[in-house]
C-alpha cells in the first residue's frame, strides 16, 4: 500500500506511483485506489504502512458509505497473508504490515450486506476487495455503474466470504495484463503489486 513518497508528497495517481517505482527499479503490475480519504486526501480511518500506524482506527458514528455498519479493515500480515474483518473485530497483534479501513462491508460471512437491495437505483462505478477461499485477494472494479447489491453479489459468486467496498466514482485501475491502464486519478491510498525490474 502506498500513500506518500519519501518527501511526504502524496502519490495521488496511479501514473505517478508507476513512475516513482520505475525510478527504483520496480515494475508496477497492478494498482487500484485503496479506500476512502478525507478532504485533505488523508486516509479515512486506519492506515498502516510498512508496519507503522499512520492513521488510527475510526470507530465513530457518522454518515456516508464509510460509516454504513459494518465497515471493515483489509490488512496484510508480515507473513504476507491477507485478512478482511469488520472494524469491530480488528486487532493489531504487532504483525500487521499494511492495513486500510473502508466501508461498508460488501459480503460478511458469505452474506450480502443487509442494507443492500436488488434493483437499487443507487448506481456508481465502484471498486472493492475480497478474500477467496484459498486466501488469495480479489480486487475488482466495475467498468460501468452498478448498485451495491450487484457489486456485492459479484464477490459472493466468486466465492468470497468477506468483501469490502473501497470507493466509488473516483476509482481507477491499472492492469496492463488485462488491457486496462488508467493512470490518472486523485486519491489517497493506493494498493499495488510490483516485481523487480532490471
Amino acid at each position: 500500500m502506498y500513500w506518500r513518497d519519501e518527501q511526504q508528497r502524496r502519490f495521488g495517481s496511479l501514473g505517478r506511483l508507476r513512475g516513482w517505482l520505475a525510478a527504483r527499479h520496480e515494475r508496477l503490475l497492478f494498482a487500484m485506489n485503496g479506500g476512502m480519504f478525507t478532504p485533505l486526501f488523508e486516509p479515512q480511518g486506519l492506515y498502516i504502512e510498512n508496519g507503522q500506524p499512520v492513521m488510527p482506527l475510526d470507530t465513530a458514528a457518522g454518515t456516508g458509505n464509510f460509516y454504513l455498519r459494518p465497515n471493515g479493515v483489509f490488512y496484510l500480515d508480515t507473513d504476507r497473508s491477507a485478512h478482511l474483518v469488520p472494524t469491530a473485530a480488528f486487532h493489531n497483534n504487532g504483525r500487521v504490515a499494511y492495513a486500510t479501513q473502508s466501508g461498508p462491508m460488501l459480503v460478511l460471512d458469505g452474506r450480502i450486506h443487509p442494507a443492500f437491495r436488488p434493483g437499487s437505483a443507487n448506481v456508481q462505478v465502484r471498486n472493492g476487495v475480497g478474500l477467496l477461499p484459498d486466501g488469495r485477494v480479489l480486487l475488482a472494479m466495475s467498468k460501468s455503474k452498478v448498485n451495491f447489491y450487484d457489486f456485492a453479489e459479484y464477490f459472493q459468486k466468486a466465492g468470497c466470504r468477506q468483501a469490502l467496498y473501497l470507493d466509488g466514482f473516483v476509482s481507477r485501475t491499472y492492469a496492463p495484463a488485462a488491457g486496462w491502464t488508467q493512470l490518472d486519478g486523485d486519491f489517497g491510498v493506493i494498493i499495488g503489486a510490483t516485481e523487480p525490474q532490471p
